[in-house]
C-alpha cells in the first residue's frame, strides 16, 4: 500500500506563492519513478488567512501553482463569520483527510519554517518531514541562529540586534542607538528583520538617512531587527541532507548585480547565474563544507537544510551568513541543483527527505 503524504503549503507569510511552487516540484517528485507507486500525495493548502483547504480545492492550487482565485486572503468573507467559525476554518479537519503516514510541511518563512507548525505536528504526534521544533525557531530568527554559531565558535559578519520598541521609541534613544550601529557597523550595512526569509525586508544602507528608513522598514515586518556589516565577498552555498549523521553537498555560488541576493533576484528566472559546484579551491570547500556540519549541528536541524556563507577571497577568510531550514525547492532553487550535482536525483532526494522524516519522527 502506498504511504500517504500531506502535502502541506501556502500559509501566511510573504513567501506564499512561493511554497506552491515549492510544493508543485515535491509533488512532481513524488509521481515520478518507483515513487509514483511507493507514496501517495495528499495536497492540503493554507491560505493567507490562514484557513486550511483540503481535496480538489487544494488540488487546483498544486496543478495551477498559484493561489485560488477569490481565495478570501484579504478577509472580506472571514469578516461575515463569527469568531468560532473562523476558528473552525483555520483549524485541520483531520478527519477529512483520512490517515496520513508523514506530513512534509513545504511551508517557507513565518508561520511554517518558524517551529510553529512542526509544534502542531508534535502535539498531534505526526511523523513530518524536516527540522524540529527548536531547529526550526533558531533558524528561523537571526539573532538567535548567530548565537548558536557563535557559541559553536563559526566566525560571522559584525553584526547588532535592535528591538521594534527602540527603533520607534522618543527622539532621544533612536538617535543614540543608530550612533551605536555607525559606530559598530559602519557603512555600507544591511538591515533586515529577525523573522523573515527569503531576503523580504532587507534594505542596505549607505548613510544615516537610508540607515533610519531601513530600520523603520524592517520593524513593520517584526518586532526584532538584525543589523549587519557589508562585506565584499562571494556568495557560496552548501547544502546538508541527513538526521544525526549529516552529510555535505557540493558547493553552490550565486552571481547577482543587484546591491545583494533580494526576493526578485531569488525566484526570477535569469535573475542569478547559479554556479554549480562553486569554482573554489579544494582546502576552501572543504571548510565550507565542514562549517556548514557544524552550524547544523549547532541549531539541532534535522533533515534538510543549506547554510549560505561569505567568502572574502582576498584574504581567504569564510563567514557564516545564515542557515535555511525549508529551502526552496523551485526550477531556480540551489538546494536540489546542488545535491543533484552531488549525484542525488531530484525524486530520489525527496524520497530521502521522506524517510529521513520517518527515521527522526514516526511515532514509536
Amino acid at each position: 500500500m502506498a504511504m500517504r503524504v500531506g502535502l502541506l503549503f501556502g500559509g501566511r507569510s510573504g513567501e506564499h506563492e512561493v511554497s506552491i511552487r515549492s510544493a508543485g516540484a515535491i509533488a512532481q517528485a513524488l509521481s515520478t519513478g518507483t515513487n509514483q507507486t511507493k507514496y501517495e500525495v495528499v495536497p492540503t493548502y493554507i491560505r493567507k488567512d490562514g484557513g486550511w483547504i483540503t481535496g480538489e480545492l487544494a488540488q487546483q492550487v498544486l496543478s495551477a501553482g498559484q493561489p485560488l482565485a477569490g481565495d478570501h486572503s484579504d478577509g472580506a468573507e472571514q469578516a461575515e463569520l463569527t469568531e468560532a467559525e473562523q476558528l473552525a476554518q483555520r483549524l485541520p479537519n483531520l478527519a477529512k483527510l483520512g490517515t496520513i503516514d508523514i506530513w512534509f510541511p513545504v511551508l517557507h518563512g513565518p508561520n511554517g519554517e518558524d517551529g510553529t507548525i512542526q509544534g502542531l505536528l508534535e502535539v498531534l504526534q505526526m511523523p513530518y518531514v524536516g527540522c524540529g521544533v527548536l531547529g526550526s525557531a533558531l533558524g528561523m530568527d537571526k539573532l538567535a541562529m548567530k548565537s548558536a554559531f557563535a557559541r559553536a565558535g563559526l566566525p560571522q559578519v559584525k553584526y547588532c540586534g535592535i528591538s521594534r520598541a527602540e527603533i520607534y521609541s522618543n527622539p532621544c534613544v533612536f538617535p543614540k542607538r543608530c550612533d551605536d550601529i555607525e559606530a559598530q557597523l559602519g557603512y555600507p550595512c544591511f538591515v533586515k528583520p529577525a523573522n523573515l526569509g527569503s531576503s523580504v525586508g532587507i534594505t542596505k544602507a549607505t548613510n544615516r538617512k537610508e540607515l533610519e528608513a531601513a530600520l523603520d522598514n524592517a520593524a513593520s515586518y517584526d518586532r526584532r531587527v538584525i543589523v549587519e556589516a557589508g562585506v565584499v565577498a562571494r556568495e557560496i552555498e552548501c547544502s546538508i541532507l541527513g538526521n544525526d549523521h549529516p552529510k555535505a553537498s557540493v558547493l553552490g555560488e550565486t552571481k547577482f548585480s543587484t546591491d545583494f541576493y533580494d526576493y526578485d533576484t531569488k525566484y526570477s528566472e535569469g535573475g542569478a547565474a547559479l554556479l554549480i559546484p562553486s569554482p573554489v579551491p579544494d582546502e576552501v570547500r572543504d571548510r565550507i563544507q565542514e562549517m556548514a556540519l557544524t552550524a547544523f549541528k549547532a541549531i539541532d536541524a534535522a533533515g534538510i537544510s543549506r547554510v549560505d556563507f561569505f567568502y572574502i577571497e582576498a584574504s581567504g577568510e569564510i563567514l557564516i551568513n545564515e542557515i535555511n531550514t525549508m529551502p526552496g525547492f523551485t526550477a531556480t532553487s540551489m538546494y536540489p541543483m546542488m545535491w543533484a550535482a552531488s549525484g542525488v536525483a531530484f525524486p530520489e532526494l525527496i524520497d530521502k527527505l521522506i524517510q529521513l522524516g520517518l527515521e527522526r519522527t514516526a511515532k514509536q
